[in-house]
């Protein structure tokens, strides 16, 4: 799945990330995203894949409060203290795709914030993204309650369009979305799934 990605320069949001206790500028993407289309509600069930180093899982704890819960599953340790109503499983997404926990305990929301280190290829940086992206549309269709969400991150290439398509086939609402916050010469983009209907 993914590894840990090199120390990247500091901006205006990687500085305010770390004074609001997040171990990485990527929770505004989150944040922006959650204002514009409330994606997590209170007492929300919420798995976050790939979760690492834990921003979006924090977020996604606090939106969900004490009646809700959030699991996040990573190859990568992490060092974060845990909110109360969240915990974290150790493992490859590849190889855990059929476990229990996708089973009688449905998520109203699965989000995934994956990505691998860029190569400089654009060809060779899309395909593993779009392979990630697929690997986290496959457990959000097992994972997901009836009218549930689905927040990916892709890199924009030739395949992402017949992606999208797909994806927007199992919800009644579908987003592309590119947050602010997002580097400017970064690629990525963000596809939104509300009310599941598959």
């Amino acid at each position: 799945m993914t590894k840990k990605k090199k120390k990247r320069w500091a901006d205006h949001w990687t500085v305010k990330a770390k004074k609001e206790n997040y171990p990485a500028r990527s929770v505004y993407k989150l944040q922006e995203i959650q204002k514009k289309y409330n994606v997590i509600k209170r007492g929300d069930r919420v798995l976050d894949l790939g979760f690492a180093p834990g921003s979006w899982l924090i977020y996604a704890s606090h939106m969900t409060g004490e009646a809700g819960r959030v699991v996040g599953i990573d190859i990568n340790d992490t060092d974060i203290i845990l909110p109360d109503n969240a915990k974290v499983i150790k493992a490859d997404i590849f190889e855990y795709q059929d476990n229990e926990l996708f089973g009688a305990n449905r998520f109203d929301v699965v989000l995934s914030d994956m990505a691998t280190d860029a190569t400089g290829n654009r060809f060779v940086d899309s395909a593993r993204s779009l392979n990630l992206a697929y690997a986290a549309f496959s457990i959000a269709k097992k994972a997901l309650t009836d009218k549930g969400s689905f927040v990916c991150k892709i890199f924009f290439g030739e395949d992402f369009k017949a992606f999208t398509d797909e994806v927007k086939g199992y919800f009644k609402e579908f987003k592309i979305f590119k947050p602010q916050t997002c580097r400017k010469a970064s690629k990525e983009i963000y596809v939104i799934g509300k009310d599941k209907s598959v």
